[in-house]
This record gives C-alpha cells, structure tokens and sequence, in this order.
C-alpha cells in the first residue's frame, strides 16, 4: 500500500465510495476527530494498569475505526449498485453501545456517589482520560452538525454519547485504583 497517492496535494479528499470534497469538509472534520480521539485511547491503553482494560480499550478503538469508516461514507454511497453494502464490515450498533453501558455500570459499582463537578486532573492516566473525554465531546459536536446537513446513522451519534460517559466514568476509576485524589469543584462564594 502506497502511503502517499499526491490525489489531496491541492486540499480535496475522497470519501469511501470515490467522491471528493475538501480537506476542512464537515465530514472530514467528524471522522478526523474520531482519528484524534481513537489516539488519546491508544494513550490511555499503553498506561493501561490491568489486561482487562487493555482489552476494552482495544474494542474501542476498533469501534472507533468502524464508526469512523461509517462517516467516511457518504449516505448516497452506502450501497453499490448490486444492492450490497458498500462496507462490508460489522458496523457499530446497539450492541456496541450496550458494551459501553455494561462497562460504565461495572465501574460505577464500586464508586462513591458524586456530589460534585470534578476538576480534571490527580495522574497523568485520569488526565488522558479527561482529554479524550473532551475530544470525544467536540467529535459528537461535529457530527451532530453534520447530521443536520446530511443524515447519518443515529448510532453513531449514540455511541460518541456514550463513550464520553464512559471516559469520564473510567477517570473516576482510575483515580480510585492508582489512590490519586479526586478534587471536586467548590465553587467560592461571593
């Protein structure tokens, strides 16, 4: 496979399907963010401090190169003209965002209760986590922006929901296991 292909030297790039747009296209931009966000989980996963964790971030980030490769495929260019779909691959869907679900619930068990904002921080693990929780965040902006201008699949947007969630909820349970502390944000008052 050929790394450089000299076809985006003049800003456009093409979609899967063939067709091209520019470089800064919204649709671009959503599954380039999926892109940033699938390496702060690789991140993450490289600090990883039990197998089980590694195996789960390693399942998201191939959810993160399936979603992102439904993004990359523009509605008019989900089936070829034999009726087949045009990716051939399992896609995320229901199931996809029960694992997360399930993930969240398993470790919000031996949580406490929060009673505050917390504030972003305690080790440089949780960090990463609070910073793909962010990218994650700005990822489900751009695509529910490009829903509005053309329609994708509702799961996606559910998913970016719901992996947020479960990165803030894994920073959580980080601080717990490494015994950093958890600030809460207290508001001084006036």
């Amino acid at each position: 496979m050929k790394i450089y292909t000299k076809t985006g030297d003049k800003g456009t790039t093409a979609l899967f399907g063939g067709s091209r747009v520019p470089k800064h296209h919204l649709r671009i931009e959503s599954y380039g963010t999926v892109d940033e966000l699938n390496s702060y989980i690789g991140l993450i996963r490289d600090q990883a401090i039990n197998e089980n964790l590694k195996q789960t971030l390693t399942k998201i980030q191939n959810d993160l190169f399936t979603l992102g490769a439904m993004l990359a495929t523009p509605p008019e260019k989900e089936t070829l003209k034999s009726g087949k779909e045009r990716l051939n691959i399992p896609k995320v869907n229901d199931s996809s965002i029960l694992f997360l679900e399930n993930e969240i619930d398993q470790m919000n068990e031996t949580l406490p209760p929060m009673t505050h904002f917390i504030l972003p921080g305690g080790h440089q693990t949780v960090s990463f986590c609070h910073i793909a929780r962010c990218v994650c965040r700005r990822t489900e902006r751009l695509t529910v922006a490009l829903n509005e201008q053309e329609v994708i699949n509702d799961t996606i947007l559910m998913y970016l929901n719901r992996l947020s969630d479960y990165l803030f909820v894994l920073a959580r349970k980080l601080t717990q296991e490494l015994k950093a502390e958890e600030i809460k944000w207290i508001p001084e008052k006036l």
